[in-house]
């Protein structure tokens, strides 16, 4: 069977990852921890393995247990996840977090239909924690998932309509045995064989039946739709300094893009921001942008600056002690703003 080939492969080439229970290991009992699983799986929505390894590590040190990340405080794990993007993701880590706490006794239901229930969790987060962490026959199919299907059945259509097809054909594949080890091999097979460009169909498990290998189109798989281009979004950005080094930031609403996140005062991102500064002062703009792209869009902003008095009161934000601020802290075009700033106030 197509299932056995892949897991002998597995067993003996099995990436070593900080949230995995390696192949040996799970035969001798070891058993995956669900709440390592469902943090690394949120991570890893839209980011590389090697984007998530520091802030799994830095998260699992801070937040060892599912009961400690639940009893964090929000403004502490949203600094903690800033750089890894798509803060809706950390905003839903706490609400799961303390739902698993309060509603399942600080256990993750290893049902699928259960996990979907869950904030945050979606299709394939529920199957991968399912199958991973529980080892359910769960059918999990993510980016690498998709292109080794495409090619092992030779499917041409384009995604994302070919995700039902690409599924439907890697459920067929999914065995009862150690279905959560097969899921990771799975992964690990289009994230180290059948890579996106130069696959190594000579040292591949499935070399043999493999049909886009034997048709030679495989360089062509998985084939997509063109990408619409990314329009662009303008804005302005206000970063005062008080005499004293506090900096006035402001939290962000919850809903939206860097929902809850601390960052600067601005516009709104439109085609033509109006200015709207938080206080009164002297305003200087400065001559580079601060230049970020988000999923849809690309955005510029306009940088300006000033430095206050202790006296000055602004309309919105508040000013935060210079021991108090990290920009490590701040999301990442929040953070590209200020470093603009280096070398631009005046020396204490």
């Amino acid at each position: 069977m197509l299932s056995d080939a892949l897991l002998d492969w597995y067993d003996r080439h099995a990436r070593t990852m900080p949230w995995r229970i390696g192949p040996a290991d799970r035969k001798a009992g070891q058993i995956p921890d669900p709440y390592r699983i469902w943090l690394s799986e949120v991570m890893l929505q839209q980011t590389t393995v090697a984007a998530v390894r520091d802030y799994f590590h830095r998260f699992t040190t801070r937040w060892p247990t599912l009961t400690d990340l639940a009893s964090a405080k929000d403004a502490d794990v949203m600094a903690e996840w800033a750089g890894l993007g798509y803060y809706a993701r950390a905003r839903n880590l706490l609400k799961c977090a303390r739902v698993v706490t309060d509603e399942y006794d600080n256990k993750f239901p290893g049902k699928y239909t259960e996990l979907l229930k869950l904030p945050g969790i979606g299709p394939y987060t529920a199957a991968a924690i399912s199958s991973i962490a529980f080892d359910a026959p769960e059918t999990v199919v993510d980016g690498n998932v998709e292109r080794v299907m495409a090619r092992l059945f030779n499917i041409h259509t384009p995604l994302p309509a070919a995700k039902m097809p690409l599924t439907e054909k890697a459920a067929l594949l999914t065995p009862q045995k150690r279905p959560g080890d097969y899921a990771q091999a799975v992964m690990d097979l289009g994230a180290t064989i059948c890579t996106p460009k130069n696959p190594a169909c000579g040292i591949c498990p499935w070399h043999d039946p493999c049909v886009a290998r034997a048709e030679g189109t495989q360089a062509e798989l998985p084939k997509k739709m063109p990408k619409k281009p990314k329009p662009t979004r303008f804005g302005i950005i206000y970063i005062a300094r008080r005499d004293d080094g506090a900096f006035l930031l402001e939290t962000r609403p919850d809903k939206g893009l860097l929902g809850g996140m601390l960052g600067w005062p601005g516009s709104d991102w439109t085609d033509a921001p109006e200015e709207n500064p938080p206080l009164d002062a002297d305003w200087r703009t400065l001559d580079a942008e601060a230049r970020h792209t988000f999923t849809h869009f690309h955005l510029r902003l306009t940088v300006q600056i000033a430095y206050v008095g202790l006296n000055a009161t602004p309309t919105r934000g508040e000013f935060i002690e210079l021991h108090a601020f990290q920009s490590s802290s701040l999301p990442t075009v929040m953070r590209k703003a200020f470093d603009l700033t280096a070398g631009e106030w005046p020396k204490s």
